[in-house]
């Protein structure tokens, strides 16, 4: 069996579904299925079991030798929040039980590190260990993946493989449910539909113009790839950057999307919100050296054809992967 938890959410649905076209119906659902706004992320998967996150545990004690590989992709995952004590929680003790669960039973984990944990990019963006420590993220999200991080290179017994991929700025169908967390593909859709024009952030820094702060745009779909061969691989242990290697602009961004609408662009810029402006992220680019150094050959979709993916095939239907 294969378990994924945070099943209900945005990136592990994509990758249940995925498992599904693969013909792996042998997957065991793990999260909190009480918020319904999730349901369609799961309702409709083939599965063998729903597990609630808090029970999981002492499911997986009963059941850890059939269990072949574990994707824990449930996490807190707003960085807007600052209570530490929820990241702390949900986020770094929930993820060390799971590590610990599956070095004693000696079962392969992925799971999900972060971006957010290279802050300002004053230490680059590479995926190398010797720079966990001297990482500097901006908020408690970020904090608490890269505590995550650094307490599983210091593990001197660990599971038989282990992955911590480190997502970049993820976009893609499924998350309808993320609010003011969703991708700024959804919100611009959202934004064209309604209003026929779309808002951007104003930078708020002078080295870098208006809508052109610069992050690494990855399709959900391409993310899920790159976890299923790393599990299929199973290269060295370790972190892993997944990302395109190419940032591009906010503009950049909306620009996509109203093009995959057939509409002229319609771009106004509204100040930062003062909770997050001195924690954002102005540019990041993943390294992806290591990721194809262990044998990863498939190209990452350009910005245009993700976007046109996302919008012509789920948004405009409201469609579910």
């Amino acid at each position: 069996m294969i378990v994924v938890t945070g099943a209900a959410g945005f990136i592990a649905s994509n990758l249940v579904a995925r498992l599904n076209e693969l013909g792996r119906e042998d997957v065991v659902l793990v999260d909190d299925f009480s918020k319904e706004a999730k349901r369609n992320n799961w309702e409709q998967k083939r599965y063998v079991e729903r597990v609630d996150r808090t029970t999981f545990a002492d499911w997986f004690r009963k059941h850890a030798s059939e269990v072949e590989v574990v994707f824990h992709l449930g996490a807190r995952t707003d960085t807007t929040e600052f209570d530490w004590n929820v990241f702390l929680q949900l986020n770094l003790h929930y993820t060390q039980e799971v590590w610990r669960m599956c070095t004693e039973a000696q079962v392969p984990v992925v799971y999900a590190s972060s971006a957010a944990t290279y802050g300002a990019g004053e230490c680059g963006y590479s995926d190398n260990h010797d720079v966990v420590e001297r990482l500097q993220p901006l908020n408690p999200y970020g904090r608490s993946k890269n505590d995550f991080d650094k307490w599983a290179l210091q593990q001197e017994t660990q599971p038989p493989f282990w992955a911590g991929v480190k997502f970049f700025n993820v976009y893609g169908p499924n998350e309808y449910h993320k609010g003011r967390m969703a991708s700024v593909v959804m919100h611009t859709y959202n934004s064209i539909c309604e209003r026929g024009y779309m808002n951007l952030f104003r930078s708020h820094r002078s080295d870098y113009a208006d809508g052109m702060q610069l992050r690494d745009f990855v399709y959900v779909k391409d993310v899920v790839e790159a976890m299923l061969f790393l599990v299929h691989r199973k290269p060295a242990s370790g972190l892993y950057n997944i990302g395109t290697g190419r940032a591009q602009s906010f503009l950049d961004l909306a620009r996509a999307t109203f093009a995959a609408l057939g509409k002229e662009s319609d771009i106004r810029f509204v100040d930062m919100p003062e909770d997050i402006r001195d924690k954002y992220q102005y540019y990041t680019q993943a390294e992806m050296g290591k990721l194809r150094s262990a044998g990863y050959n498939e190209p990452f979709r350009d910005l245009q054809s993700g976007v046109e993916d996302y919008v012509k095939n789920y948004l405009c239907g409201h469609r579910f992967a």
